[in-house]
């Protein structure tokens, strides 16, 4: 089951920060760590240079069954995948309805640390993509989708990816985390940021 709910909706969800040990895990590992770092240097270098570089940031808050709201704030920024720059430049040699389609939400149980080479999310979790929003982000530069997905089962939730087909496509970014604990009648509003660094 999948829940897809507007924006003016999901800017209302607020709650208390996750705890204090969970965020410590989530951001001691290396993945984290270094995409903090990467994204700082990439927008840096594009300041810098004009050269262009793309940066991603999940984010994720969790619903639960009896209503209780909890925010996770970043689970990391990385990883942009080949898959997604090959795809960008094929468009801009013949561009497909897929271009305007990178809105599917999903979420699984595998640990491999994200990789560039990603195309999908690594174990499923059994539930269906969520259809996101497509916005613009804080600035005119980012590109934001913000979906929701419902679970239906007991499991520990540690990868998300965003991609273009509520099946399959083309994946835009992974991200591993440290595990958010749902049960059924649980749910995770996702909310994923593509940053273009222009140099501006």
């Amino acid at each position: 089951m999948s829940l897809a709910i507007s924006a003016s909706f999901q800017q209302k969800i607020t709650g208390p920060r996750a705890s204090h040990i969970w965020g410590l895990r989530n951001r001691l590992r290396w993945a984290y760590l270094w995409g903090c770092v990467a994204n700082s240097l990439a927008r840096l270098f594009s300041r810098i240079t004009g050269v262009p570089t793309l940066t991603g940031e999940l984010r994720a808050i969790h619903i639960s069954q009896d209503g209780t709201v909890t925010d996770y704030g970043v689970l990391g920024r990385r990883v942009v995948t080949t898959a997604f720059a090959e795809f960008l430049v094929a468009q801009l040699q013949a561009e497909t309805a897929e271009w305007g389609d990178f809105k599917f939400h999903d979420s699984g149980v595998g640990t491999t640390a994200e990789n560039v080479t990603d195309t999908d999310i690594e174990t499923t979790d059994g539930e269906a993509r969520a259809t996101g929003s497509q916005e613009e982000g804080a600035t005119a530069n980012i590109y934001r989708s913000i979906g929701t997905i419902a679970y239906t089962s007991t499991l520990a939730i540690t990868e998300h990816v965003i991609a273009s087909q509520a099946t399959a496509g083309t994946a835009l970014d992974r991200t591993v985390f440290a595990a958010i604990n749902v049960v059924d009648g649980d749910s995770i509003q996702f909310s994923y940021d593509l940053t273009v660094n222009s140099g501006g």
